[in-house]
């Protein structure tokens, strides 16, 4: 292949890779003496208006989500004859599919390696998107500072699609060895746990001693596939794993967050491999000190889960003005001296009539709370769908935090509500982030509350919050 001088502004330098659908480029930006990749969509591909589509579908998807985890585009463009390119950040390092060719990975290293990509599929997820094409030429690696760690980015999301439409792909989708099974059937509805396929069979390859030899298990098969671990892995991993894999999606876990999670409980020294509940009911004791699992991050990067989880205003309420209560639908708040609220609705929770679910912001500047890490404040929600599909606890085990080491899970009874709670230590952003969930007393609803406490402040001042929380 010949390689073109130019493509736009942009000196090229040498070819970087050939896929099936487009060309990729090592260009030189004069301006801002800096590397970039550049990717064209494939000459006999550029006919293809579906094709051409799914190229700028990626390049629009990574610039609106804009995310240290995934790989960054700068611009896109056209060639003259008319095929489209998108310039992307260089990940300098190579890839997963580079280093695997030259020799295996530490364990630990391994471990923590997918722990990495869990979190920045999470990040996909969060935003409701799958990427169906997670293989270890798409996880990518990019030096960030001489004394600073690698990054690890995801790439290649040309396969990635919206939640709500991805399914009844005319097209086979994926690569071998780390599709799903659903994703062979073109009337399949493909969502988050065909990525934790795809998950798993990455971890197959990175954490089992016999890779080539651990196969998925085919619906013909009473039992999930054996996974022999490499040694110097905590054993519970390859239960994990082998769930990861599971033919049936709904015997996995739902997504990159819980399969994140999964891995940091069976990667702990000191915690068995248990769900939060488990933990919680046993009431252990908290270590004196937090503990990091092998997992860096313990979790999965869902930001301050404010913004993304729980607090996108949906509905129009006033801020109530400082102290006393606040009423909007079943919730009613006592509000912490200080502090007001607003009215909004749970982002991405329906009801069985697609209604929005109710919530609520409560801060000292409730609209500025989910985007200033400065202030403390809580969102309170309430799902019947929620609780509908799991528990207090296994709703939490959803609900973790990437760069947070978590306390072990504990119970309190607050105004005849029993609550499980989660408190997260983070070395960035908001210092502190509990997380609670319950079941409503007089009807089948979850109630969450998310908390960013002041500083200073210990369990008093999470459990008085939760005693304040009435629900209709």
């Amino acid at each position: 292949m010949t390689a073109p001088q130019r493509i736009g502004p942009y000196a090229v330098e040498r070819l970087l890779g050939v896929g099936s659908f487009a060309t990729v480029w090592l260009g030189y930006d004069a301006v801002l003496d800096a590397r970039v990749a550049i990717k064209v969509l494939a000459e006999n591909w550029s006919h293809d208006l579906r094709v051409r589509e799914r190229f700028l579908d990626e390049a629009r998807l990574l610039r609106r989500l804009e995310h240290e985890r995934l790989i960054r585009v700068h611009t896109v463009g056209e060639l003259p004859d008319g095929r489209p390119y998108a310039v992307l950040a260089w990940a300098d390092r190579g890839s997963l599919r580079d280093r695997l060719a030259t020799g295996e990975i530490p364990a630990p290293t391994a471990l923590r390696l997918l722990g990495e990509v869990c979190a920045g599929v999470a990040v996909l997820h969060r935003h409701g998107v799958v990427h169906r094409d997670l293989t270890p030429g798409n996880v990518l690696f990019r030096s960030t500072g001489p004394d600073a760690p690698e990054a690890v980015l995801i790439a290649d999301l040309g396969l990635a699609k919206a939640l709500a439409t991805a399914s009844g792909l005319t097209a086979r989708a994926g690569t071998p060895g780390y599709m799903a099974p659903e994703q062979d059937d073109p009337g399949a509805v493909v969502d988050t746990r065909a990525d934790v396929y795809g998950l798993g069979r990455l971890g197959v390859r990175l954490l089992a001693a016999d890779p080539s030899g651990t196969h998925p298990a085919r619906p013909d098969s009473p039992h999930a596939p054996r996974i022999r671990l490499r040694d110097g892995l905590p054993p519970g991993i390859a239960a994990v794993l082998a769930r990861a894999t599971a033919y049936d999606p709904a015997d996995r876990y739902s997504d990159a967050a819980a399969l994140h999670a999964a891995l940091a409980r069976a990667s702990d020294p000191v915690r068995e491999p248990a769900d939060l509940v488990a933990a919680s009911a046993r009431r252990r004791p908290a270590p004196r000190r937090a503990r990091r699992s092998l997992l860096t991050g313990v979790a999965v990067v869902t930001a301050v889960a404010v913004g993304q989880v729980a607090a996108e205003p949906g509905g129009t309420g006033s801020v109530r003005s400082v102290g006393g209560t606040y009423t909007t639908g079943p919730l009613t708040v006592a509000l912490p001296p200080g502090w007001s609220a607003t009215g909004t609705t749970w982002a991405g929770q329906y009801s069985a009539d697609g209604e929005p679910e109710p919530g609520l912001v409560m801060s000292p500047r409730p609209r500025r709370w989910a985007a200033d890490a400065r202030l403390p404040g809580a969102f309170v929600g309430l799902s019947a769908a929620t609780a509908a599909r799991t528990t207090p606890a296994g709703f939490l085990a959803e609900r973790t935090h990437g760069d947070c080491a978590p306390a072990p899970a504990r119970t309190t009874q607050q105004a005849g509500v029993e609550w499980t709670v989660v408190r997260y230590v983070c070395d960035q952003g908001r210092p502190q982030i509990v997380e609670s969930a319950a079941l409503h007393p007089g009807g089948p609803a979850l109630v969450y509350v998310q908390i960013a406490p002041p500083p200073g402040s210990g369990p008093d001042f999470v459990d008085t919050l939760l005693a304040g929380v009435r629900l209709r």
